[in-house]
């Protein structure tokens, strides 16, 4: 049987231990806002580690919330949330994105890494007015982009690509006047596009979503320099739009239904990757000087009359599968053979002659691809499967063409 002595001492050190505990759990309070504090916990509680993730391992909420990984505080308050190990081939994390994320009302930026994170976008996003960057892609997010979103007025970055979003881009979106990137792709969005007012942004990326519609001369502001419409439903010229957007270095209109004629001044922009294959533009191509840019792709369209002279300083230039006629200009040829040209690929046209010795030879770094045009092509060259056996078009069809 314990004495009294030891009974007492057992009763003094179990007080300190309690009072301890409080101590410690009153100064986490202390130095996190209340509020944060019971808003990660639900966070905490709607997530779950993936099997290969640890992330979770340093939440213990016993000790300072600001030391938990991805957690990053200015004084008591939570001002940055990264979820998830960002290191290459982590497995990520699964559950809901809880709606007790509204709390955390100093939030300038909020990441998922990817992985498994279902169901919609809580509305109480809209609360986080101090948010300025929210990416959660390549999970498995569904039902509408929230149209309280627009209320984030302070929002620089979105990026919800490659996740299950459907319906429209709220038009609350392109309202937000400091919108520096918008990357909404691989998603089943669908509608039209909304006009971006913001006059900062640089990057839109829409591509493999079911958008659909015609885009105004105005619609898109003149400060991008990234823009992907790529895999979409989109319709009607874009002539007078592109031509405002001198700035664009990359852009990509593959893969719709646009129409009308491409504009020369196009291929003087600072563009190192021009794709446009795969729509119905037609007319003839006129350069207004000779282009640089790297890459060309104008295939799969309607595109008529002779090659310009202008592209042969690109080094890889796509204009297979239009209505292009006449003869290959000399000074292909001449760049094909030096190396300068590293893809040229002139199949399905109604081309009718090219000037290359048949017995010359085709560095093995270029690519050169004639059949199926209104000649028998002079030199054998490996094609794409796509282009088929057939070396030379009907002549039929080329009577017609020129009839």
């Amino acid at each position: 049987m314990a004495s009294p002595r030891n009974l007492r001492l057992c009763f003094v050190v179990g007080l300190l231990g309690l009072c301890l505990f409080h101590y410690n759990l009153t100064l986490v309070l202390a130095i996190l806002d209340p509020v944060d504090f019971l808003a990660l916990q639900s966070i905490r509680k709607a997530l779950q580690d993936l099997p290969g993730s640890n992330f979770f391992a340093s939440w213990d909420f016993t000790s300072d919330p600001c030391n938990f990984a991805g957690v990053y505080c200015d004084s008591d308050k939570v001002i940055s949330l990264n979820l998830g190990d960002p290191r290459a081939g982590s497995s990520g994390l699964t559950g809901r994105v809880d709606p007790a994320i509204g709390k955390l009302s100093n939030l300038a930026e909020l990441s998922v890494v990817p992985g498994r994170i279902y169901g919609a976008l809580p509305q109480t996003l809209s609360q986080l007015k101090n948010l300025r960057f929210l990416a959660i892609s390549r999970n498995y997010l569904s039902g509408h982009i929230p149209e309280t979103l627009g209320e984030l007025r302070s929002l620089r970055t979105l990026d919800l690509s490659y996740n299950q979003f459907a319906g429209g881009i709220p038009r609350t979106i392109g309202t937000l006047p400091g919108l520096s990137n918008v990357i909404l792709c691989h998603n089943r969005l669908s509608g039209q596009i909304p006009p971006f007012l913001s006059q900062t942004l640089t990057r839109l990326d829409l591509k493999h979503n079911d958008l659909s519609g015609s885009l105004g001369p105005n619609s898109l502001p003149p400060s991008l320099q990234y823009l992907s419409l790529s895999s979409n439903r989109f319709t009607g010229p874009v002539d007078r739009l592109i031509t405002r957007l001198d700035r664009v270095n990359y852009l990509d209109l593959s893969m719709n239904q646009f129409t009308g004629n491409i504009p020369g001044r196009i291929f003087t922009f600072p563009i190192n990757n021009l794709q446009l294959q795969r729509n119905q533009f037609s007319g003839p191509i006129q350069p207004v000087g000779q282009v640089t840019i790297p890459t060309v792709d104008l295939s799969y369209n309607r595109l008529s009359g002779p090659i310009p002279l202008m592209f042969s300083t690109v080094q890889n230039l796509y204009l297979n599968n239009n209505r292009f006629t006449g003869q290959v200009p000399g000074s292909f040829v001449d760049r094909l053979l030096a190396s300068n040209i590293q893809i040229l690929y002139l199949q399905h046209n109604y081309l009718t002659g090219i000037q290359i010795n048949p017995t010359a030879e085709i560095p093995v770094s270029s690519s050169l691809c004639l059949q199926y045009n209104c000649m028998v092509p002079p030199v054998q060259t490996p094609c794409p499967l796509k282009a088929g056996k057939q070396k030379a078009r009907p002549t039929d069809q080329c009577n017609e063409w020129k009839g």
